[in-house]
């Protein structure tokens, strides 16, 4: 296999799109879909979202309050990764599944929730999206590793 980048630290959920997250400890990912029940899945190619908490604790530090895994609308929040380095097409193994890199920040939209909660969005510049290539179950805690 490849290397260990870091790990799962939150899997997030909505059942709309531009609203914040619900967490959860587990979620099914399906291949060239997404996260199972979750308003961004389907066949396109920003199936699945990832944040560092580390970018997460960038906003914190900034002052901005109330801060925790899934206010910025990802499905998935990492540990010891910087995402945002990682190129377009790099296939990460997430627990069970397997995912390629697809694309690296976002345009956030007109009258985006998070963007009026918070005052600004990270996703735009160290969120990424992924395509879920094998399907499977990931666990909060489950490791985050390259496939060469």
């Amino acid at each position: 296999m490849g290397k260990v980048l870091g790990k799962v630290s939150g899997i997030n959920i909505s059942e709309k799109k531009g609203v914040v997250k619900e967490p959860i400890s587990s979620g099914e990912f399906i291949a060239d879909f997404g996260l199972k029940g979750d308003a961004h899945a389907g066949k396109w190619h920003r199936q699945v979202s990832l944040l560092a908490q580390e970018s997460i604790d960038k906003m914190t530090a900034t002052g901005v309050k109330g801060l925790c895994s899934g206010k910025f609308a990802e499905n998935i929040t990492t540990e010891g990764v910087i995402l945002h380095e990682l190129p377009v097409g790099t296939r990460l193994k997430i627990g069970e599944t397997v995912q390629e890199v697809s694309q690296i920040g976002k345009e956030c939209h007109d009258g985006c929730e998070i963007k009026k909660t918070v005052g600004q969005c990270i996703m735009p510049k160290e969120g990424i999206f992924t395509k879920v290539i094998v399907g499977g179950v990931i666990h909060v805690g489950d490791q985050i590793e390259t496939i060469n």
